[in-house]
């Protein structure tokens, strides 16, 4: 009969524990040192004791030196010491061994630039016989990309909690461990990140961030953010690009400093990222004629084909606009800062200098990389009030030389474009406007102002120049395209119109002119609203190809987004695609990106998509949660006669 195996010392369990390579548990242990049967009982209250004692910690199947964390691991920098020396602790900790140790990062700031707060990075572990840093972290390298943040409802389930996420294609809860919370209460909105994939179960997640209450208005368009899986947050690299980002000189530009362009945008705009300017033509052969030039910011100066910049556009796709936020495409060090075209600032641009005979039809154009300064930043409402007669103090001196030549080019533009015809849809804007708090103040419809209308008639043209131009150059592009409306629609919107007794049918090619004559007939009647929503419910949606088929709604053979390369890729692209067709310099579209042009154009008219139904479920959120209270109880309305 053999003899028991004795017990192993306190320090044997744990040089074992410190030695194995694998897993370590109380089985293992019992294995290692031959324990069988009923000896099992006092090594159990061996482990016990040494758990009391704080030399062990973790559950029966997973025992380890408290603080025990391997010799290479991944560690995320969370701050900064009094000394200025980088503080991480590990990137996955398991909390059934106690709080996570904080860890001294070495060489931090000589490496400054290399890493930043919130980074992660691969990093050699070192014991240190210190209680406050009881390691020593030396990186190894920077990790591109951590853990994505989420959006969650936090439950309070005493000691741990759980997280309703709100992202639908997140189907499981997390479970969040005590020393992970953030102090996050009950109830709460709040931004996590997952420390453990739920593969089996439910994950396990760490709260970065509480965002209060879920009820609150502002956390309306967070919640569709994330419903709708948008990007929030910019990648460490391509933060670091735009930082670093600096403007071109003049070498390959024409300079066009001294040409009066402005900008007129909405009161409220975020970016300033289009200029205009028209005079008239002097040339004795186009008498009436006049110049019209369109300047875009030259976004293709910094953020180039490859970059980590331009991947994540291409991800993104286009900005997001919320009443209360944007969720931009671009860092706002690009945005709001590089390629907005300030007033009185010299800003690198792309140009189209456009001329029209007395008519509106235009008779040439001619692409240019250019350097402008910007004369005046204007409202639409500041625009249109000077044209009216009541000029102020900015608008005064720009009246004649620079308005009313613009709306003196525009007007005759406006000839030529009533005679294209295109879909006359004015739908009211509902603007939704928010006090100091962020919660809705009112909501309203601002007037549709002929400076409108002047903008978009040269945002229009400069579009179409661009598509003109790679066409004449043989150049790959990007069209933005819209199809005409099916045989189902068209059948559709007769029946309502029947309703009406309206005759609609359709006979031949479909013309938007078909539709123009059915909201000319109803612009003055109480239906006037409806038919025009229904109308652009039977119309096809646009997209981006690039293969060419038309612009419907704006009966145009030929059409390409150029005019906004800030908030949407697909200008990007063309902007891109001028720059390589009319040998502008550098950034012109490379040969990698004409091979994927057509996965391009998916990922693009996708995301413009999701972009449009999280801003119209938001608006449609806030004007719920605004009418609720002005809403009469059922009780007290009044029953019919």
């Amino acid at each position: 009969m053999s003899k028991p195996a004795s017990l192993p010392s306190k320090q044997q369990v744990l040089d074992f524990i410190q030695s194995s390579d694998e897993k370590v548990g109380k089985r293992e242990i019992a294995r290692e040192f031959g324990i069988k049967g009923a000896a099992r009982i006092p090594l159990k209250a061996l482990l016990r004791e040494m758990t009391d004692e704080g030399l062990i910690a973790g559950s029966k199947k997973k025992l380890q030196k408290p603080d025990e964390l391997p010799p290479v691991t991944v560690v995320r920098i969370t701050g900064r010491d009094e000394d200025g020396e980088f503080v991480a602790t590990p990137a996955s900790w398991d909390e059934e061994v106690g709080p996570p140790p904080r860890i001294l990062v070495a060489g931090s700031r000589q490496r400054s630039e290399a890493a930043g707060v919130g980074d992660r990075v691969l990093a050699r572990i070192e014991r240190l016989n210190d209680d406050t840093y009881p390691y020593l972290a030396r990186p190894i390298k920077k990790l591109s990309t951590g853990p994505r943040t989420l959006l969650g409802i936090y439950r309070d389930r005493g000691e741990d909690g759980v997280i309703d996420p709100v992202d639908r294609k997140q189907l499981k809860e997390f479970r969040v461990p005590r020393t992970d919370r953030n102090e996050a209460e009950d109830g709460e909105l709040v931004r996590f990140e997952m420390s453990r994939s739920p593969r089996y179960g439910s994950g396990t997640a760490r709260i970065v961030e509480r965002l209060g209450n879920p009820q609150d208005q502002r956390a309306t368009s967070l919640i569709a953010i994330h419903a709708h899986g948008i990007p929030d947050v910019f990648p460490q690299a391509a933060l670091e690009e735009a930082e670093a980002a600096t403007p071109p000189g003049m070498e390959g530009r024409e300079d066009l400093r001294q040409i009066p362009l402005v900008t007129i945008d909405p009161a409220d705009a975020r970016d300033h990222d289009d200029a205009v300017w028209a005079e008239a033509d002097d040339d004795p052969d186009n008498k009436g004629g006049h110049i019209v030039m369109v300047a875009i910011a030259d976004v293709s100066a910094y953020v180039t084909p490859g970059s980590a910049l331009d991947k994540e556009a291409r991800t993104r796709g286009n900005s997001v606009y919320f009443p209360d936020r944007v969720v931009p495409m671009l860092p706002e060090r690009i945005s709001n800062d590089l390629c907005s075209l300030v007033e009185g600032e010299p800003r690198p641009c792309l140009a189209v200098r456009m001329v029209y005979d007395a008519g509106g039809h235009k008779k040439s154009h001619r692409f240019m990389r250019g350097m402008m300064r910007s004369a005046a930043s204007l409202t639409y409402q500041q625009a249109q009030a000077a044209i009216d007669g009541n000029p102020d103090d900015q608008t005064g001196p720009l009246l004649e030389p620079v308005l009313k030549p613009l709306w003196t080019a525009y007007r005759a533009m406006a000839k030529a474009r009533d005679k294209r015809a295109p879909l006359d849809l004015d739908l009211p804007e509902r603007k939704i406007k928010l006090d100091d708090k962020g919660e809705v103040a009112d909501i309203v419809t601002p007037p549709r102002l002929e400076a409108h209308r002047l903008i978009e008639e040269c945002m229009i043209a400069a579009n179409v120049a661009a598509a003109e131009t790679l066409e004449a150059e043989s150049t790959p592009l990007v069209y933005r395209v819209h199809d005409a409306p099916s045989d189902e629609k068209v059948a559709a919107l007769s029946d309502f119109l029947r309703t009406l007794d309206i005759s609609f049918a359709k006979a031949g090619v479909m013309k938007p002119a078909q539709f123009n004559r059915i909201l000319d007939m109803t612009k003055d009647t109480p239906v006037a609203d409806l038919v025009q929503e229904v109308v652009l419910r039977s119309q096809s949606q646009a997209e981006y190809t690039p293969g060419n088929y038309g612009h419907f709604g704006l009966n145009l053979r030929r059409y390409a987004h150029f005019t906004s390369p800030i908030r949407r890729y697909a200008d990007l692209i063309v902007h891109r695609a001028l720059i390589r067709a009319l040998g502008l310099g550098s950034g012109g579209l490379t040969d990698a990106e004409i091979e994927r042009l057509e996965e391009t154009a998916q990922q693009i008219s996708d995301t413009e998509r999701r972009a449009m139904s999280a801003e119209r479920e938001t608006v449609d959120r806030l004007i719920a949660s605004f009418l609720a209270d002005r809403v009469a109880p059922a009780s007290t309305a009044r029953s019919p006669a």
